[in-house]
């Protein structure tokens, strides 16, 4: 008979390392795109690449023409590298002025697949960033408000 030892998983200290970063990048990028609210997502998305770029773990390779320009007819966004991994982010003025256009985005291109969950991935570009998640309104918290009946004048009465 053997005898069960009741090992609790110990969280091991997460790894920085450019290749982590890079796959909790693309796991954060890929659940934010299907997100009912993907802000934070794409705030921490943004905020590691940054970082990324200025400790040189990353580089900007140049502009694409988005495949959705929301409003306007064309718009670019920034390819960065990251290890094997490239991500779209919104360019800076500079970026127009130093980085070449490449033209329209390679749809051949996929990058490698990944399995990391998405609570992982966060932890890491938290830890990374130093970025704390949002915390809830206490307003979106509280419960809904009773149902109302309309009240109705009549025409030519004020609502006020």
């Amino acid at each position: 008979m053997h005898k069960r030892t009741d090992e609790r998983r110990v969280t091991q200290p997460i790894q920085l390392t450019v290749s982590n970063l890079a796959q909790a990048l693309f796991t954060v990028n890929r659940h934010a795109k299907t997100a009912p609210d993907p802000k934070f997502l794409y705030l921490l998305k943004k905020k590691a690449l940054e970082k990324l770029i200025v400790e040189g773990k990353a580089t900007k390779c140049g502009l694409h023409f988005s495949q959705n320009p929301k409003n306007s007819l064309q718009r670019s966004d920034l390819l960065v590298s990251v290890g094997d991994y490239y991500f779209h982010m919104p360019p800076s003025k500079e970026d127009f002025k130093q980085l070449p256009h490449l033209g329209d985005a390679n749809q051949s291109y996929r990058n490698p697949k990944t399995r990391m969950s998405l609570s992982m991935a966060k932890r890491i570009l938290q830890s990374y960033t130093g970025m704390k998640p949002p915390t809830q309104n206490p307003k979106s918290q509280s419960k809904p408000r009773a149902y109302e009946k309309p009240v109705f004048k009549k025409l030519g009465d004020s609502y006020f």
